[in-house]
């Protein structure tokens, strides 16, 4: 361990599990390389804003880098609108910098206050993959530190093998330094959205699919105690980006707003008994009447990240922290287990919050990217005891449907149903066994699952 540096305990954002690592604050690619290099035997992980909601950025027995300090733009072509930066810009930096000057980010998940490094190991998606695929689609290349000390470029026309062995890898290849990727030009910062209140998942299902033929954007929100002939019920909120001339003359005064900081700040964590029954039937009635209100436009921030208004937000769930279960079935058979999964989940006693149902479009050719083309639903739970014999339940079910769970979400997959969830894992391990042999590059979570250590041999 170097002069000055001590463990301290950190998390991901379900802030579950907290371990006790040995974190590193590199300023530059050089210091990266150095710290990676003096990794002891448990290797290396790099993390950005610690947004993963579970372990892939933990490592308790090596080093955990954090790169949020490598946040400097390198390059900006207007006329292609293509962005050179260091992996640890974030989404948010991204949006104050480049919608002033009618650009957005091609593809985002639900919160701006994550990495370019942590988009791409991590291959996140949002509400337009059955229309725009993965963060991997606007990605053009990236500079990733091997376990050899070299800094290779990747991309899908060089050494493609690792290019997609890297996306939705999970930082298990190398260190991601910088890349490079296309923003969207737009004319404002505003979205065309519409709300479609429904009863039941049937319904839900169909106006999923409906609007999904003429919308790019859709998510949709279901009351999680629903059960009975109400299971299912819940909000789709659909949109696209607003034109300039589609704006009311208030909104066109500026077009192309930046959205403030945080409204709200939850200082500490609340206690574990804020969360019982009555408080989350409370809040869910209030979530989906505010979801089912409202104008014809809205703002990026409410339309994409209506969560970052709270900064912090994590601590609401208390001390032991949540996890947030995220699974894709294939849409052959989708309503029957779907069905069957809202029914276990609603049953089961534990107390399921926030959620998110969208349909997924294709797959790409990342071995450990999550999304396939099927219905995806992911859902808080607050840690409590019986969570973690509910989610090894779960994950029966999904694997019985021929579905996955998403890496980047989960706290509780074991080894041996990884490999049937993600068919090409062979494909993954054959890259990494060439660009690191020693495994110099792990995690908690690789760990846990067989990715790296005596599983994955």
């Amino acid at each position: 361990m170097e002069p000055g540096v001590a463990k301290k305990r950190i998390a991901g954002w379900g802030n579950y599990p907290r371990l006790a690592c040995e974190v590193h604050h590199p300023q530059s690619a050089r210091e990266v390389r150095r710290a990676a290099a003096g990794a002891p035997a448990g290797g290396a992980i790099a993390r950005g804003l610690g947004r993963s909601y579970g372990d892939p950025a933990l490592n308790a027995d090596g080093v955990v880098l954090d790169l949020t300090d490598l946040d400097r733009f390198v390059s900006f072509d207007e006329a292609t609108a293509t962005l050179t930066c260091e992996a640890g810009v974030s989404l948010a930096q991204i949006l104050e910098a480049f919608v002033p000057r009618g650009f957005f980010p091609a593809i985002t998940p639900g919160t701006k206050h994550v990495t370019i490094g942590g988009c791409i190991a991590n291959d996140v998606h949002g509400k337009a993959h059955h229309v725009d695929g993965c963060f991997s689609r606007c990605v053009d290349s990236f500079e990733l530190l091997l376990a050899s000390g070299e800094v290779v470029t990747v991309s899908r026309e060089q050494d493609a093998p690792l290019f997609w062995a890297t996306v939705g890898g999970v930082g298990l290849t190398g260190i991601i330094l910088r890349a490079t990727l296309r923003l969207r030009p737009i004319e404002t910062a505003y979205f065309h959205k519409r709300a479609v209140v429904v009863d039941d998942l049937d319904a839900m299902l169909d106006a999923i699919a409906e609007n999904d033929a003429r919308y790019p954007y859709s998510v949709a929100w279901i009351d999680p105690l629903a059960t009975g002939r109400s299971l299912g019920r819940g909000v789709l909120s659909v949109g696209d980006h607003a034109p300039l001339d589609a704006l009311p003359a208030k909104l066109r005064r500026a077009p192309l707003k930046v959205s403030a900081p945080p409204a709200i700040d939850v200082p500490f964590e609340l206690p574990d008994f804020a969360l019982n029954p009555v408080t989350l039937r409370i809040l869910n009635a209030a979530f989906g009447q505010i979801l089912s209100r409202g104008g014809a436009f809205a703002h990026y921030e409410d339309f994409f990240y209506p969560l970052d208004m709270f900064d912090h937000w994590n601590r609401g769930y208390g001390a032991r922290g949540f996890t947030q279960y995220q699974f894709v079935i294939p849409l052959e058979d989708g309503r029957r287990r779907m069905r069957e999964l809202l029914e276990t989940i609603a049953r089961s006693g534990q107390l399921p919050f926030l959620n998110v149902l969208k349909r997924l479009g294709p797959s790409n050719d990342a071995p450990l990217s999550f999304p396939f083309e099927g219905w995806t639903f992911a859902i808080d739970f607050p840690i409590a005891r019986g969570l973690e014999d509910l989610c090894r339940r779960l994950d029966r079910m999904v694997l019985d449907a021929g579905g996955r769970v998403y890496l980047g979400k989960d706290a509780f997959l074991d080894a041996a149903s990884l490999p049937p969830m993600y068919p090409r894992l062979d494909a993954w391990r054959e890259v990494k066994r060439r660009v690191d042999p020693d495994e110099r590059f792990r995690s908690h979570l690789s760990d846990r699952v067989g990715l790296t250590g005596p599983l994955a041999r």
